[in-house]
């Protein structure tokens, strides 16, 4: 009786250790990936099982696989599948397993990665994270102080602006007071690669105004300290999506639709305090006040807490901005 106790006990004590374990890694994680880029991890415990989230250099944030805690270490896991047609034209289905585990030291986290294809094994790296403080509470915008308005444009050249990719092709210029993107290319030449544009000067908190005009089928974006993005498309017309024109890119999704069709200009006018954004779309409010939990894809650097630039993507299609106005939070 007294052995099965023990037991009892053991397997009670193990449990517990387990699952101090896993709300130890419970919460949101900045990432610098393999080759410097950024990233994000979120990890949560949903109806008693750990849920994961995961941002990856460009694109959107995305569910995970799988997420448990092994010991001491977290292992998340995603699986994706393509196929394609062999020789025969009969189609090949290949399944791809990544494997990140993480391991913490404090607030820091050390992790690798590895893809199994087919038994075949590649893409072994390691890279860092670290946990981003809790959400404070949402500012009271009524009380927030701005400073003079700073003209980011001042409509006649690109003084005060720098690609944030030094040896991209540039395809911005300045006419009529309009800052346009032109990524043209030339047939029968090398594909050119174009960059985006970045104020020389950083900010921490501000409220931004600009006018933007988007052409059919066109795409870029608007980073807030160069890690927040302003979706800007044209997407008039489409169901409510976090990918939309005034989304913050694949995290918050617009309350309504308040973009006009493309070719027609449009008014921002975005508030950002304390990790909380507010976006006004052509003068209806469609994100209020909602918190950031990381950055998205295609931001500079994880950190939400060093300052930041504006910066406009210019690597997709064509776009037009102007009267470009902050206001910096004073505090």
């Amino acid at each position: 009786m007294k052995r099965l106790l023990v037991i009892v006990l053991f397997c009670a004590a193990t449990a517990a250790l387990a699952a101090d374990e896993a709300k130890s890694f419970i919460g949101n994680w900045a990432l610098t990936i393999p080759g410097g880029g950024a990233g994000w991890l979120g990890v949560e415990e949903k109806d008693g099982a750990l849920k994961g989230s995961i941002l990856w250099g460009g694109g959107s944030v995305l569910p995970v696989t799988s997420v448990k805690v092994d010991g001491d270490t977290l292992v998340v896991t995603r699986v994706s599948q393509s196929s394609r047609k062999d020789a025969q034209g009969k189609e090949v289905v290949t399944r791809e397993t990544e494997t990140i585990k993480a391991k913490l030291e404090g607030d820091k986290m050390s992790l690798t990665t590895e893809r199994d294809r087919g038994g075949k094994v590649s893409g072994q790296a390691s890279f860092t994270g670290k946990r981003i403080p809790p959400l404070p509470p949402k500012p009271d915008l009524s009380k927030v102080k701005f400073g003079d308005p700073i003209k980011l444009f001042n409509g006649e050249n690109l003084d005060g602006w720098t690609l944030t990719a030094p040896k991209a092709d540039n395809g911005w210029s300045v006419k009529d007071g309009v800052l346009s993107n032109d990524p043209k290319q030339e047939k029968g030449q090398p594909p050119k690669h174009y960059g985006n544009v970045r104020t020389v000067q950083e900010f921490e908190d501000f409220n931004l105004k600009l006018e933007t005009n988007v052409p059919k089928g066109g795409n870029s974006g608007i980073y807030l300290r160069g890690i927040y993005e302003i979706q800007v498309s044209d997407s008039y017309g489409r169901k409510l999506d976090p990918h939309n024109m005034g989304a913050i890119y694949s995290r918050i999704c617009p309350t309504e639709a308040a973009e006009k069709p493309a070719g027609e200009w449009q008014t921002f006018d975005i508030t950002l305090v304390d990790r909380h954004v507010t976006v006004i779309l052509n003068g209806k409010t469609i994100i209020d006040n909602q918190p950031l939990l990381g950055c998205t894809g295609g931001a500079l650097w994880p950190d939400q807490f060093r300052p930041g630039p504006i910066y406009l993507q210019g690597d997709h299609t064509g776009v037009n901005y102007r009267n470009i106005v902050l206001r910096p939070v004073v505090k």
